[in-house]
């Protein structure tokens, strides 16, 4: 089974194309190598998933090329017990960190983008 059709019937992306493309861009890897798209995966793999700052290391229990409920979908995969401490470690403190953008209401005003420039080092001319 490809691990593209894999990734989306286990409910890690919610497209094809989605799971295609973070094949391509080295965010999901097989027993530690880097793959393509068409890779043919077996039970018994570890499969490494990286999703913006998540991270998951699967082993694959169950394939499956069509997609069904979330509960149907667990049972393709087992989640590492290292890898649900380190997730949740990184759930715990992306809730403690505070978003800057949440703060700003609206666009910069001029003299706030003057200055976000001067820090950037950006002349403004896009």
């Amino acid at each position: 089974m490809r691990i593209d059709k894999w990734l989306w019937a286990a409910r890690f992306f919610k497209t094809r194309s989605l799971a295609c493309a973070a094949v391509e861009k080295n965010r999901v890897q097989v027993n530690a190598a880097p793959i393509k798209p068409a890779k043919e995966i077996r039970v018994g793999d570890m499969v490494h998933i990286q999703i913006g700052t998540l991270r998951w290391e699967v082993q694959v229990l169950g394939l499956s090329d069509k997609r069904g409920s979330a509960s149907v979908a667990r049972l393709l995969y087992q989640e590492t017990v290292a890898s649900i401490a380190q997730r949740n470690a990184t759930l715990e403190l992306q809730k403690l960190q505070k978003e800057p953008a949440h703060e700003r209401k609206g666009r910069p005003t001029k003299r706030e983008r003057r200055d976000l420039e001067k820090i950037s080092g950006g002349t403004g001319d896009w």
